[in-house]
């Protein structure tokens, strides 16, 4: 893991950055605070540039870099699932295309894709990566890169509003030998980002169970199926019910490998699911959720029942 240089001149995109990177501080990531600290601070201060307005604290405004993004993925297209505990390793794909002297592998070279929710000029979380990405070289004058973004629910990344669409920005800083400078040649620094790359969506992960009982049960006697659909609070690191949710009971016959419908039930207050059918044959039942756009789809592992 490179060292990071913080655009410290810009003090309120550090304040920013020191709140929605909390994880840094309790993983030991302190590298990832303050990259997101960079990049939103090197934002403001091209924001400042093509506003025209003066950097605070700045000698000279930094030049346009000559590089694109391309061909921006986050997770390959789908949704990110996240419980209430493990971290999440999210796979970032992407292209640049740059000026031929530009070396996107050099130490004085910052570049990366993040995600953000909100406006960029004020976003209300973002989540970055543990590490740059790793580029390699296809011609002179493009690279294709692989990052991550990296989640950990555990220590507050994320709150369940959380649950929605995401966009993804990039930026590249090229220092130009003047990342270790205490007080940098600002003109002699390269920048650029590039905002709405890609979107991707968050989502809290669900749990289904199912139980069918009496078991082993008579034919045409009553089966009661019993279960509970509940997903990750990111606010307590817990899972509660999720309410209010159409369910299909499905059942599979004995030897056989396609489950079929057989009734929908909804999800009580408490996200239990209950509901009765008449026994005839071996076979295994379960509950499937379709999912929501905040909470992905999960059925249940078939619970086995005997008719005698």
């Amino acid at each position: 893991m490179r060292m990071r240089t913080t655009v410290a001149a810009v003090s309120g995109a550090l304040v920013l950055a020191a709140a929605v990177a909390p994880a840094a501080h309790a993983t030991g990531g302190a590298d990832r605070a303050e990259r997101v600290a960079t990049a939103l601070a090197a934002h403001e201060a091209a924001s400042a540039q093509s506003a025209k307005t003066p950097f605070t604290a700045l000698d000279g405004d930094p030049y346009a870099l000559d590089l694109t993004f391309s061909g921006v993925k986050i997770n390959s297209g789908k949704p990110i699932k996240v419980g209430t505990t493990n971290k999440v390793t999210v796979p970032v794909t992407f292209k640049v295309t740059h000026a031929a002297d530009i070396d996107v592998n050099a130490a004085d070279f910052e570049m990366d894709v993040f995600i953000y929710r909100g406006s960029l000029d004020n976003p209300v979380n973002v989540l970055i990566g543990d590490d740059y990405p790793v580029c390699t070289a296809t011609s002179a004058t493009t690279d294709s890169c692989k990052g991550t973004v990296d989640i950990y629910p555990a220590y507050g990344d994320l709150i369940n509003a959380d649950a929605t669409t995401w966009k993804a920005v990039g930026f590249a800083i090229d220092w130009n030998d003047q990342i270790n400078e205490e007080e940098p040649d600002w003109s002699k620094v390269g920048y650029t980002e590039a905002d709405n790359l890609a979107t991707t969506r968050l989502q809290r992960y669900s749990k289904l169970t199912v139980n069918a009982s009496p078991e082993p049960v008579k034919k045409g006697a009553t089966l009661t199926v019993t279960g509970k659909l509940s997903r990750a609070n990111w606010e307590d690191n817990k899972y509660h019910g999720y309410t209010n949710q159409s369910v299909k009971l499905q059942f599979r016959k004995n030897g056989t490998s396609t489950y079929t419908d057989v009734k929908t039930i909804k999800s009580n207050s408490t996200g239990d699911l209950k509901t009765t059918v008449t026994a005839s044959v071996d076979g295994y039942y379960r509950y499937s959720f379709a999912g929501t756009t905040t909470t992905p789809a999960v059925s249940a592992a078939g619970d086995f029942v005997d008719v005698k």
